[in-house]
């Protein structure tokens, strides 16, 4: 239970909490009752705590604790469903709180039922029988959406997967494909750039002929990521299928859809519809952007099932932040361009736009020019302040192991592929080298904690406890600090 699932109980206004002693992942034992018992204190509505034991340690059981090991032994093995009106709420959702105050994303029972098994069906080209492995982690949108409530509606295999994609090994994805037979993998482009860093060895060594499928979330897949994960993982032959969705539109809205006779997928573009979503494209004004070849705001013109009804507690908030920035549209915060052939690239975040010298320019396009650099896996840009320009380009780079020690003249290799695919102008006035960067557990980078280290403002770096390793903060900081002292001494 992090921050802002803290706030969000409270808000909520929770009665029972479920959790287990410990929590486990990639090696590490993590305290979770204490976090939770943390947490109830703020929570006077919370009237039982369940307790899993996930691990052998004992743990003191307070006096809202009950053991639910113990409690489940003697219940029936059979449950009848009770009937829930179309409309009902089915599961209320908080977002981690990377940008705001958290807010509690509100599904209901039937629209998102049908969204999330329609979508598992049609985007990953599932058949009945087929093992379905999405490594997600359930207590986010994507395990929600497509570890239990997709797969499990069409009666599906669903693979639980507790780790990370280097825990054991960097293989052990790819041992789990084989040891379960896996026909679909659905993973994160921050995971597939991790595991490439590592010998190819490592994905080769286990036998991956199940895979029928592979697919991307959680952000715009790089041309590098894309095309190691369909070469090297599906040897070329499975179809790679860019999804892009949010946790507000309960599933998949824009994905190549391999199911489809003689559909063409592109690398590293989600490029369709799904059916009944109409994407739009506007512009700064709000006016509608037709044709082909342009770029805008993302939008969508029409309401589908899946979408979510409201925040929790907090409707107006809802519809200010989703339907007023352009009337009569739901707004995804995204940017998109919509190719020559009408199929759509999704170029980031709109709040993730710089302004260099009147230049308008994503971070995500800086970001895949320098993910191009074969010693290069990840990357993150971000914009600071400038003087002159008004805003420059920061770069935090993740080298491949075998680079670390050429680090200077991989970084004038990057600014050359800024320069020669965008322009002089986009090229980073700072490359910062970093062991790694601050991911939330479902993948997602927390930018804004890159920008106050690159802003020097670390005194109030806020909510982070939705880090999958609050250490890599540090790690940056004191990388920050030998770049500042070398920067000075020239």
């Amino acid at each position: 239970m992090n921050l802002a699932q803290k706030k969000g109980s409270h808000t909520a206004q929770c009665k029972i909490v479920i959790t287990s002693n410990q929590g486990v992942r990639g090696g590490r034992i993590f305290d979770l009752k204490s976090t939770v018992d943390n947490a109830v204190k703020s929570c006077p509505s919370v009237r039982h705590v369940f307790v899993a034991k996930r691990t052998n340690e004992s743990m003191p059981m307070g006096k809202l604790d009950i053991s639910l090991d113990e409690v489940m032994v003697g219940q029936s093995p059979v449950c009848a469903p009770e009937p829930m009106d179309s409309e009902e709420m089915l599961f209320m959702l908080y977002t981690s709180g990377s940008t705001g105050k958290p807010k509690g994303i509100v599904h209901t029972q039937a629209g998102y039922l049908l969204y999330a098994s329609l979508t598992h069906q049609y985007v990953f080209d599932y058949t009945p029988g087929d093992v379905f492995g999405c490594v997600a982690d359930i207590g986010w949108i994507t395990g929600h959406s497509y570890v239990v409530y997709g797969p499990l509606c069409n009666g599906a295999t669903s693979v639980l997967f507790e780790s990370t994609p280097v825990y054991p090994n960097p293989g052990r994805y790819w041992e789990t494909v084989q040891r379960l037979r896996i026909n679909q993998f659905y993973g994160a482009p921050t995971a597939i750039r991790l595991l490439l860093k590592y010998e190819e060895n490592w994905v080769k060594k286990y036998d991956r002929s199940s895979l029928k499928t592979l697919a991307s979330v959680g952000e715009p897949i790089n041309h590098e990521a894309w095309e190691w994960f369909h070469n090297v993982v599906g040897d070329g032959r499975c179809p790679l299928v860019d999804t892009w969705w949010q946790t507000e539109t309960g599933g998949v809205c824009i994905a190549p859809l391999p199911a489809e006779p003689g559909a063409e997928i592109r690398p590293a573009m989600a490029m369709r519809p799904f059916f009944g979503i109409q994407p739009a494209l506007l512009g700064e004004k709000g006016q509608i952007i037709t044709g082909n070849d342009v770029s805008g705001a993302l939008c969508i013109s029409k309401p589908w099932p899946g979408m979510a009804r409201t925040i929790f507690g907090d409707h107006q908030r809802f519809v200010d932040a989703y339907f007023k920035p352009y009337q009569g549209q739901y707004f995804t915060g995204d940017g998109a361009y919509r190719t020559e052939d009408g199929y759509y690239q999704i170029t980031g975040r709109m709040d993730d736009v710089i302004n260099i010298s009147g230049h308008r320019l994503g971070t995500a396009e800086i970001e895949d020019a320098l993910d191009e650099h074969p010693d290069v896996p990840e990357t993150a840009v971000i914009g600071i302040p400038h003087e002159i320009k008004g805003e420059v380009p920061f770069a935090f780079v993740v080298l491949k192991e075998s680079a670390t020690e050429n680090q200077r003249a991989v970084v004038e290799e990057m600014r050359h592929l800024v320069a020669t695919k965008i322009a002089k102008y986009a090229v980073p006035d700072h490359f910062l080298v970093v062991k790694r960067l601050p991911k939330t557990r479902s993948g997602k980078i927390m930018r804004r904690i890159l920008r106050k280290v690159a802003m020097q403002d670390t005194s109030n770096l806020g909510d982070i406890s939705t880090l999958d390793d609050p250490s890599v903060v540090s790690e940056i900081i004191e990388a920050h600090k030998r770049y500042r002292s070398h920067a000075a001494k020239k």
